[in-house]
């Protein structure tokens, strides 16, 4: 129990009281009274104040929330004593989320129930745990404050933000990729998978004509197809120091995850099976699955993947996905390299060709961008405009490396990466070399 705000004002009054007491003795007594009066009601107060507080607490709030969205947390107090209880209440949220209406004040009869709500804004991925609430009563007369925690642990799983690949999701099941940025290619009649048969139209192949359909309705009719469907692709996902670099508060990996899950929902809708294998620091391995729950398996599966300090060992991850992966697959590398790590990736690379189909997307700071298009003023501006130029022009040298390799190798900056790998993922489907 401390002293509230109110007591300690009515001893100050007192005490200032006492200063012309030497000057008036006759005053002496009355200033005994009220003194004894106000000890007297502050040790009433304090000793009803003092009983545990009998209040029932319960949280509602969602389990599996968006990162960076606000969310309704409620919290509803039910109290099963027989006074009146005013009081202030802190729940004790995960400390990377914001909050809005906290702390919060009320006033609870006895045995009333309430519901109170604040919000919450998670800033990163991951699991977010609450632990409990503090309550600050005040006693009868409100001369003592009692503190109370009363544990209320639970957990939240805060995933990407996902609202953005609902609409590229929208798009794609309307046939409207193109405002996103990924490009269909039409194709009419080709593909490896027999899909149905048509009348004969202007531009298709001979090749594709049924004979016998075309005797037998006595019109040209022709075999169409479309693209092989179960097939596999797969993520090898690094979560190495480099793919912490954030730009605009985003981190490398946060971008780089819901690119991820935008192909995997394009992926699920053309019937093939996704997975992928992280490695860095976090190694999480998901097999390849189909289904309509396929994206919120994903999200399950990678929603707490975060950067570490450790570095990228390419070729053993690549070791590791041969051993795991026994069926060709289109195999996507995602990962931010330096000049360095070639000496790693490339045999990784070489390593993975002999199998699959590898995609490497690598990624790159926007601030090389902006450096390169900066105006040159002074001596230090040119030497930093030389400097990146020669970065750039080795890391243009080392990709060509990749690709000599067979893989298809991407630069981007992390915004161009999600229509980048849907484009070359329906290219790929296109061209039936997976």
């Amino acid at each position: 129990m401390t002293p509230s705000r109110q007591l300690l004002v009515a001893v100050g009054v007192l005490t200032l009281l006492a200063l012309p007491l030497p000057f008036y003795p006759g005053l002496v007594p009355l200033w005994e009274g009220l003194s004894g009066v106000l000890a007297g009601i502050a040790l009433l107060d304090l000793l009803a104040g003092s009983q545990r507080p009998r209040v029932g607490l319960e949280r509602e709030i969602r389990h599996g929330i968006p990162m960076g969205v606000w969310s309704e947390v409620t919290l509803t107090l039910e109290n099963r004593g027989r006074r009146s209880l005013s009081l202030r209440l802190h729940d004790h949220h995960p400390p990377w989320f914001e909050v809005e209406s906290l702390p919060i004040s009320l006033r609870l009869p006895p045995g009333r129930r309430t519901r109170a709500g604040y919000r919450v804004r998670p800033t990163r991925r991951g699991n977010g745990q609450f632990s409990g609430v503090d309550l600050l009563l005040r006693s009868p007369l409100g001369l003592w404050l009692h503190r109370a925690f009363i544990p209320l642990s639970e957990l939240v799983r805060v995933f990407p933000n996902f609202r953005q690949m609902g609409r590229y999701a929208l798009l794609a099941s309307d046939h409207r990729l193109n405002q996103m940025g990924v490009h269909r290619r039409q194709r009419r009649g080709e593909g490896s998978d027999f899909q149905q048969l048509r009348e004969y139209r202007t531009g298709d192949s001979m090749r594709q004509v049924d004979w016998k359909a075309s005797s037998r309705y006595r019109k040209l009719i022709s075999r169409e197809y479309q693209d092989e469907r179960d097939q596999q692709l797969l993520f090898l996902l690094d979560c190495g120091r480099r793919m912490g670099h954030a730009e605009q508060g985003r981190a490398h990996l946060d971008q780089v995850l819901n690119a991820m899950l935008l192909l995997t929902q394009v992926a699920a809708r053309q019937g093939d099976a996704v997975g992928f294998l992280s490695f860095g620091g976090t190694r999480r391995w998901m097999p390849p699955r189909k289904g309509g729950d396929l994206v919120r398996h994903f999200l399950h599966q990678s929603y707490d993947i975060e950067p570490s300090s450790e570095a990228a060992d390419y070729l053993q991850a690549a070791g590791e996905l041969l051993s795991l992966q026994r069926r060709r697959a289109m195999v996507v590398i995602l990962t931010n390299t330096r000049d360095e790590d070639y000496a790693d990736l490339i045999p990784a690379v070489r390593l993975l060709q002999r199998r699959h189909l590898v995609v490497v997307a690598n990624l790159r700071e926007s601030l090389l961008d902006e450096t390169m298009v900066r105006p040159v003023t002074d001596l230090e501006g040119a030497l930093l405009f030389l400097s990146v130029n020669d970065y750039l022009e080795s890391r243009r040298h080392s990709l060509e490396a990749l690709r000599h390799q067979g893989a298809i190798a991407l630069d981007l900056l992390a915004p161009q990466l999600p229509a980048a790998l849907v484009n070359n993922y329906l290219a790929i489907k296109a061209s039936g070399t997976l």
